[in-house]
């Protein structure tokens, strides 16, 4: 006779649980070099790159570089995000954690919190990188660079999180790339003004994170003071990362069917 599993619990975080499940996360972390370094060393790869793909037009770089600063964190913490929570899963880690004391919500902020350390690493480099190393130009305060930076790759965690619940095996976490991911690129105004967007994609542009995150980066870049404008986009960002967060820990799975 089949032992019923007992459901994770649920209720209010615990800071103990949370913090028990980030430190494991960065321990395995640590033995796998690969993903360290695709986290922490791809996206100044691609800014290096990028600076001198338009070495004949440094304009170029100063205006699309900060936007990307803040893409290029989104897109590796969703692939890493994605693909580690998805392992999880299908070896039955998920299923023997949840099988203690350990809510859903302490699971997805532990990974959250685990990520998010490595996050503030890759958005301080890139950041640094860009800036002092490769002159990009901007009027605003580095400092606030770097904190929409970390807050792309806080909503590129938490997207990640979220989709790994409806993979069912690394390379379909890999296909949800394309559906979440690029549209957002195409509509963010990384390509074009979104008022110039037809208007049924400027309004699908409006409910899509990323084009805040933009939005965000382009503030520093333009302005000397923190604007009202750059709150709104940064308060947005931040709010679209805790609500998929949310959405994460509700749908989570413990194995993969």
């Amino acid at each position: 006779m089949t032992t019923p599993t007992r459901p994770a619990p649920t209720g209010p975080l615990h800071l103990s649980r949370t913090t028990a499940t980030a430190a494991r996360v960065l321990r395995q972390l640590r033995h796998d070099p690969r993903t360290i370094a695709l986290m922490i060393v791809i996206p100044c790869a691609m800014l290096f790159l990028l600076r001198y793909v338009f070495d004949g037009s440094p304009r170029t770089f100063d205006d699309i570089g900060a936007s990307l600063l803040g893409i290029f964190p989104l897109i590796t913490m969703f692939l890493v995000t994605s693909i580690a929570t998805l392992r999880e899963r299908t070896s039955g880690t998920l299923e023997r954690l949840l099988a203690l004391p350990l809510g859903k919500g302490d699971l997805i902020a532990g990974y959250a919190l685990a990520f998010g350390a490595l996050a503030i690493v890759q958005s301080a480099l890139a950041t640094g990188l860009a800036v002092w190393f490769l002159d990009l130009d901007v009027t605003g305060s580095p400092w606030l660079l770097l904190l929409v930076a970390l807050l792309d790759a806080l909503l590129g965690t938490a997207l990640g999180l979220f989709v790994s619940a409806f993979a069912a095996s690394e390379f379909q976490a890999v296909q949800f790339m394309p559906a979440v991911i690029f549209p957002q690129l195409l509509l963010c105004g990384l390509f074009t003004p979104r008022d110039e967007m037809h208007p049924a994609l400027e309004g699908l542009s409006d409910v899509l994170p990323m084009s805040y995150a933009v939005d965000g980066m382009n503030e520093v870049l333009r302005h000397t003071d923190m604007t009202a404008t750059f709150v709104r986009d940064a308060l947005i960002v931040a709010g679209c990362a805790l609500l998929v967060l949310g959405l994460g820990a509700a749908t989570l799975r413990r194995r993969t069917a």
